[in-house]
């Protein structure tokens, strides 16, 4: 193993290697290794392939959240929208729409359309939307404000739904070469984000967000 590091490091102009550097390296060092037999290999290579998928979307999910937080307005607009339908779905009212005052049923579809983003089954929506009802409740019970952070399950359904529908933007704005002054913005925020709250190197970032684009766009 560390003679794999090294020789993933000496490849390298940088001076740090990511995921994607070690497991190349594993995988071309099985080759190197003459006493290793190919039922053994086989084996070693199927550990590297499930590796790689693992880490497929643990990038994708920490580029997801560096997005989200840079839509972060975008988040609390549609957590809001979605607390409002839940407590008119389960104390059986409607909702007012707020632009023209006409009361409506609550937004099926959009609900479910959060929901499915943690496999929230049909017939398990019921009891998800009161255990989300209840938790609002005791928030306020004790004056603590509830937020889409309050609740894990439901922030990463938020985030899952808010970068389905901004898949297009992250797959355009990490692929492109030549970013306009909006995609350059956004990039700077995201990779600032993934510096900050997840350990990144400015140099591991921005490969982090080149390998995302590559994936959304396979």
């Amino acid at each position: 193993m560390i003679n794999r590091l090294s020789s993933a490091l000496i490849r390298t102009s940088t001076q740090c290697i990511n995921p994607l550097d070690v497991l190349r390296a594993l995988k071309e060092g099985l080759d190197q290794h003459p006493s290793i037999t190919k039922e053994e290999k086989d084996r070693l290579l199927n550990f590297i392939s499930v590796a790689r998928k693992e880490y497929d979307e643990m990038a994708k999910k920490e580029v997801q959240r560096a997005f989200v937080y840079a839509y972060e307005e975008s988040a609390k607009v549609l957590f809001d929208n979605y607390l409002d339908n839940v407590e008119a779905f389960c104390n059986g009212v409607k909702i007012k729409d707020p632009l023209t005052d006409e009361e409506m049923e609550p937004d099926e579809k959009l609900m479910r359309s959060i929901e499915e983003q943690i496999g929230i089954s049909e017939s398990a929506k019921k009891s998800f939307r009161e255990e989300i009802l209840i938790r609002l409740s005791s928030y306020a019970r004790k004056n603590r404000r509830f937020n889409y952070s309050s609740h894990e399950r439901l922030r990463e359904a938020i985030e899952k739904k808010l970068f389905a529908d901004l898949k297009d933007v992250v797959k355009i704005t990490t692929s492109t070469k030549t970013p306009d002054a909006g995609q350059l913005k956004r990039i700077n925020e995201v990779s600032a984000r993934l510096i900050a709250e997840h350990g990144y190197c400015p140099t591991c970032a921005n490969e982090l967000l080149r390998y995302v684009g590559s994936l959304l766009n396979r």
